[in-house]
């Protein structure tokens, strides 16, 4: 992957997942906006969760590629944290958080491309898995 975004992209991912996230999805805003090029969301179990994700990301990303990002909101009380790194926003939300706001049907046009930087299509934690 020689495009730096996507790298950062990927590198993100892979930290959010390490601490657990889950219903993660990388959607491609770029077209849709100025703001930021892709959008990531990852859901939590709890506020405790969303931080050690938010932390994870950072701490990766500043080691990996020293990269730091522009803007952090949210750590407090930690429902929804926002990482702003130029490029792409990370949402990190509690599960319950994530539906009251429902950012995937407000960006309902831009691509879903989480196969990408997964490897493979993240399922829903919740999904149910068909048995016939």
């Amino acid at each position: 992957m020689k495009d730096p975004i996507k790298k950062r992209v990927k590198l993100a991912v892979a930290a959010a997942l390490d601490k657990k996230a889950f219903d993660l999805s990388v959607l491609s805003v770029g077209e849709l906006t100025s703001i930021a090029d892709y959008f990531l969301l990852a859901s939590a179990s709890n506020e405790r969760q969303t931080q050690a994700i938010a932390d994870n990301v950072q701490e990766t990303l500043r080691e990996e590629m020293r990269v730091k990002p522009l803007l952090v909101e949210g750590t407090t009380p930690g429902r929804w944290i926002l990482l702003d790194f130029g490029d792409f926003i990370f949402h990190i939300f509690t599960e319950e958080t994530r539906r009251f706001y429902g950012l995937e049907r407000l960006w309902g046009d831009a691509p879903n491309v989480t196969a990408e930087y997964t490897g493979e299509a993240e399922q829903p934690r919740h999904a149910l898995k068909k048995t016939s």
